[in-house]
């Protein structure tokens, strides 16, 4: 008897229960699926409610360029959990600042994303895939928070700062936290939505125009975020929309890609949709091979049906730019001033 893994496993995958795929036709379906596919998904992330909504935060570091404000900022998010996070503010601007959050993908964690080395000195030419992001859309006009996503940078675990300290923590806390009914993801869209929760409180920022801007890893987060999170008026997923098929079940990944359960319910590209109807901004790298084309045009295909059905097919865009896995901002951060109303 042949014993085939491949074709199992594409059975199972044939075979899913597939219970909250989209496919509402009116406006009261696509209601009554986001509502339930929600909850399902809150469940499957591990749930909700063991972070603080309105973090307790600490000053640490400012530092003045010729037109921006860097602050370093400690962020206590739970009992017994401290976020490191920037905050970019633009000199010279009248008024509340519109605000990104930005969600750095795999690296050495939020100083990638303001043109840092990870020992904090300056960058200068070496922009890696963040491209400086956080500093190109600070001159844009944003306020932006980044903050440290949990497993990276200085948010490593102790054991692996020492013998791991040229990558992340990612599998050690992600098996830890699987093992607990608990996952990454979920761990760092809380932090996330308590990052933004804290940029509502600053004086100086509009809590009306918060946006969120990720790459990779980050662009999970910042999707499924904003799927979750009505504050985001509007998001960037830059280089992580895909199907989980094409993607994350195609070749290896890091394990904090991985939601236990989640295709009982649905599909990526159904999981993002949630964003609908506001406005949403799909980036990806035409040679990206962690993150492959054909499965980004599947993806797009099933959110362009969902926005329709939500009667917001105008706020949904995409740019399939010639580059590879990176940021690219040369539609999206002009599209994000749009969609926030930045004034020059």
């Amino acid at each position: 008897m042949e014993w085939n893994p491949d074709e199992y496993l594409r059975k199972l995958y044939e075979t899913r229960s597939q219970t909250l795929d989209f496919k509402a036709k009116t406006a009261d379906q696509w209601k009554e699926w986001r509502t339930e596919l929600r909850e399902k998904f809150v469940d499957a992330l591990g749930g909700f409610g063991d972070m603080y909504s309105k973090p307790e935060a600490t000053v640490i570091e400012r530092v003045e360029y010729d037109d921006y404000i860097r602050e370093r900022i400690e962020l206590r998010t739970a009992d017994s959990l401290v976020m490191p996070t920037y905050l970019l503010l633009p000199k010279g601007r009248q008024g509340k600042l519109p605000v990104v959050v930005g969600c750095h993908g795999h690296g050495y964690g939020s100083k990638s994303a303001v043109g840092l080395l990870p020992d904090g000195s300056e960058a200068n030419d070496d922009p890696n895939v963040h491209r400086k992001f956080g500093i190109a859309l600070v001159r844009r006009g944003f306020a932006v928070v980044i903050p440290e996503l949990i497993g990276f940078g200085d948010r490593k675990l102790e054991n692996e700062a020492v013998v791991n300290r040229d990558s992340n923590s990612c599998f050690p806390i992600s098996v830890y936290l699987m093992m607990l009914g608990k996952t990454t993801a979920g761990i760092r869209i809380q932090e996330t939505m308590a990052a933004i929760g804290y940029a509502a409180e600053r004086e100086e920022l509009d809590a009306s125009r918060i946006g969120i801007f990720g790459l990779s890893g980050g662009g999970l987060v910042a999707a499924f975020t904003a799927a979750l999170d009505e504050r985001i008026r509007a998001a960037v997923v830059s280089c992580y929309t895909n199907t989980f098929l094409d993607s994350i079940l195609y070749r290896r990944h890091c394990i904090d890609n991985y939601i236990p359960g989640i295709l009982r319910y649905a599909e990526m590209p159904d999981l993002v949709g949630l964003i609908a109807p506001r406005p949403l901004f799909i980036e990806a790298g035409q040679h990206d091979e962690l993150f492959p084309l054909h499965g980004t045009e599947k993806a797009i295909a099933r959110l362009q049906q969902i926005y329709g059905v939500a009667d917001a097919a105008e706020g949904l865009d995409y740019h399939l730019f010639p580059g590879g896995h990176e940021i690219c901002g040369d539609r999206s951060y002009a599209w994000l001033e749009r969609q926030l109303q930045v004034q020059s």
